[in-house]
């Protein structure tokens, strides 16, 4: 019953078979291993994107903060949902990594800001002219941090406002699978189709060790971006390690299947927790996060029954939680959570 979230996921035994193959024998570090070709081939081939440069990082932490740096001065404006990830839970990296770009927030409901909400955060940004901070670059993630999705024309609406405003586009991707196969787009129709300039392209919520991909969609930037990824101390250098798992999700489809069955799984618990006696949704659920709420009472016998899960606020006499299906979340698994917060 752990339903805290998907990075705690054990590591598909497909991984961890090519992490073994990867470990035999000797291979260039730094990125220069023949795993690391492969790679970088395959994304550009997924993406219909032959000259997108691809780089790999341990974290999602550093896919952001890195990708932000490279796109937005020191001066600009990081314009980002109230609660996207990047403002609420990477202790302060992206401002650190652009040396000082501002984290300007953007409301929405359900974690989605829209063209509504971002034009007037975006019209008076940089009214001060030199007293005030530069409109910079937009960040959307998907899956959103409410467990809802952007789907391409709503990434495109928004990136378009970008364009006019003369602004790059980022997509904090770190469960891009799950909201691929959630609106059944197209991996290219979800990012540059769709006007994203930058994307972080998570694999550790999806089942692997710990490996993310910064896709670039302008290789112009592609120096810049590896010249900062060495500086903030985050190449590998037994960069094959990164690699090989990243080959592996890629393989066969692995990446896409993992996510179908997190979000079938998710499907499956919003279900069954909105039929529990007085629970309700507090966001539609649309790929593998599910946000409840329920009379209060029930946190200590389900954790006494072993569900393990994040407590969210709530309002008085409710108790609220977050729960997150990964690939390997089964049926059973979600019947034991119902049954532990059935009163």
């Amino acid at each position: 019953m752990f339903f805290a979230s998907d990075n705690g996921s054990p590591v598909p035994p497909e991984v961890l078979a090519a992490l073994a193959r990867a470990n035999e024998g000797y291979a260039r570090g730094y990125g220069a291993d023949e795993i690391m070709a492969h790679v970088t081939a395959r994304l550009r081939e997924i993406f219909e994107a032959p000259e997108a440069a691809v780089f790999l990082v341990p974290t999602g932490t550093t896919a952001n903060a890195l990708a932000l740096a490279t796109f937005c001065p020191p001066w600009g404006a990081v314009f980002c949902h109230t609660h996207a990830h990047v403002a609420e839970d990477e202790c302060g990296a992206p401002e650190f990594y652009t040396a000082g770009a501002k984290l300007v927030l953007v409301p929405g409901a359900h974690g989605k800001m829209t063209p509504e909400t971002l034009a007037p955060v975006l019209a008076r940004t940089g009214a001060g002219g030199v007293h005030s901070v530069q409109k910079g670059i937009l960040t959307l993630t998907n899956v959103t941090e409410a467990g809802t999705v952007y789907t391409p024309a709503e990434i495109a609406a928004l990136s378009s406002m970008a364009r006019e405003a003369g602004i790059p586009v980022h997509l904090d991707g770190a469960r891009f699978a799950n909201a691929l196969v959630a609106t059944a787009s197209s991996p290219a129709g979800m990012t540059w189709k769709a006007g994203v300039d930058v994307l972080s392209f998570g694999g550790t919520k999806n089942g692997l060790m710990g490996v993310e991909a910064v896709v670039i969609f302008d290789p112009a930037k592609a120096w810049e971006f590896e010249l900062r990824r060495k500086r903030a101390g985050h190449l590998f250098s037994k960069h094959r390690y990164l690699s090989a798992q990243m080959e592996a999700y890629l393989a066969e489809g692995l990446w896409l299947r993992l996510a179908m069955h997190a979000n079938r799984m998710g499907g499956l618990v919003a279900e069954k927790v909105a039929a529990l006696p007085g629970a309700r949704l507090l966001h539609p659920a649309q790929a593998n996060i599910v946000f409840a709420d329920w009379p209060e009472g029930r946190h200590g016998p389900a954790r006494a029954a072993g569900a393990v899960y994040y407590d969210m606020p709530a309002e008085p006499r409710r108790e609220a939680a977050r729960l997150v299906a990964s690939w390997c979340t089964t049926e059973a698994d979600v019947e034991a959570l119902i049954a532990a917060l059935t009163p």
